[in-house]
């Protein structure tokens, strides 16, 4: 996409045109059932022709930005999301995660589910490596995941993903990693509990083969992602759970190229010569050990949502 240098000459539509093109566009949805859809989409509607009005696009620019998002969606797949990434990079993935994490203090943040939540965790018991290669530095993964009021949630699901040791998931190289690995779908014990052993995952680089890439190329960013591992936590009665635990020490803490990073997430993998521990889980010392407390907040009941929902449509 090449730079316009000059201003297109002003067309024969007054602000009056434009604004009666935009009020007839709003009335065309205003018999919408749905008052959310309808209020979605007249804001979507108002707020895009704001954006054309003020940076004014050629035919031809116009015609890139189509193409663009066409070529977004045709990058999709079953193991890539790219329209996922594009929220991402443009920090709309972090944004709608902010507007919907819960207000109670105690509970754990959220943070980007990312483009590579694409295929099922395998289940696997407690203190089951979802290592499958064996050629990182082996890490133990211990915690708890409890109400925000400290309760214990026992059976609670844990789901979890990372890359390898060279900033790889599975489904980016379906020839060289096996199916699965790095990825595990746990359940807590009766206390709450879970563990399970991995390796120190990489930092690494989201594709840039694609039109995100395109557009982190176009403007000189970095695509790069501080290391992390992914959760996803639920438990009956509470909301689900979407965070990372970004290791301490890690490149790119202060630039991940999604804006994903919270203080409170960053987590320190400390070198361990527990023989106990590393007894018990199966592990050679010295191994590195983490820790994640994952505080969930109570579900909203339908009562309170459809209330909310009301006040959002006005």
């Amino acid at each position: 996409m090449t730079a316009r240098t000059t201003t297109p000459a002003a067309s024969e539509f007054s602000a009056a045109t434009y604004d009666r093109l935009l009020d007839d566009v709003l009335a065309s949805f205003e018999h919408a059932p749905d008052p959310r859809a309808r209020q979605v989409l007249q804001a979507l509607v108002r707020h895009a022709h704001a954006f054309l009005r003020e940076v004014r696009p050629s035919l031809s620019e116009w015609a890139y930005a189509v193409d663009f998002l066409t070529r977004t969606g045709q990058q999709c797949s079953d193991t890539r999301q790219e329209f996922v990434l594009l929220s991402d990079v443009l920090g709309l993935s972090m944004l709608t995660e902010s507007i919907n994490d819960s207000d109670i203090e105690a509970v754990t943040d959220s943070t980007v589910l990312g483009p590579f939540h694409m295929t099922k965790s395998p289940p696997r018991a407690l203190g089951d490596s979802i290592d499958m290669m064996g050629t990182g530095t082996p890490c133990l993964i211990t915690g708890t995941v409890t109400s925000a009021a400290g309760r214990p949630l026992a059976h609670a699901s844990v789901d979890v993903w990372q890359c390898d040791e060279n900033g790889l998931y599975d489904v980016q190289a379906p020839d060289r990693i096996p199916a699965g690995h790095g990825r595990g779908l746990f359940r807590t014990d009766a206390d709450g509990r879970f563990a399970f052993r991995t390796i120190v995952p990489s930092h690494y680089p989201i594709p840039t083969d694609g039109p995100v890439g395109e557009l982190l190329k176009t403007a000189d960013r970095h695509p790069y992602r501080p290391a992390h591992i992914h959760f996803i936590a639920a438990a009956p009665g509470h909301r689900d759970l979407t965070t990372h635990i970004f290791i301490q020490g890690s490149p790119y803490l202060d630039s991940d190229a999604v804006f994903a990073v919270k203080d409170s997430l960053v987590t320190e993998l400390v070198e361990s010569q527990d023989p106990e521990l590393a007894t018990r889980y199966g592990l050679i010392v010295p191994f590195h050990h983490g820790t994640i407390d994952l505080v969930l907040a109570p579900a909203i009941p339908e009562v309170s949502r459809h209330a909310e929902e009301s006040d959002r449509a006005g």
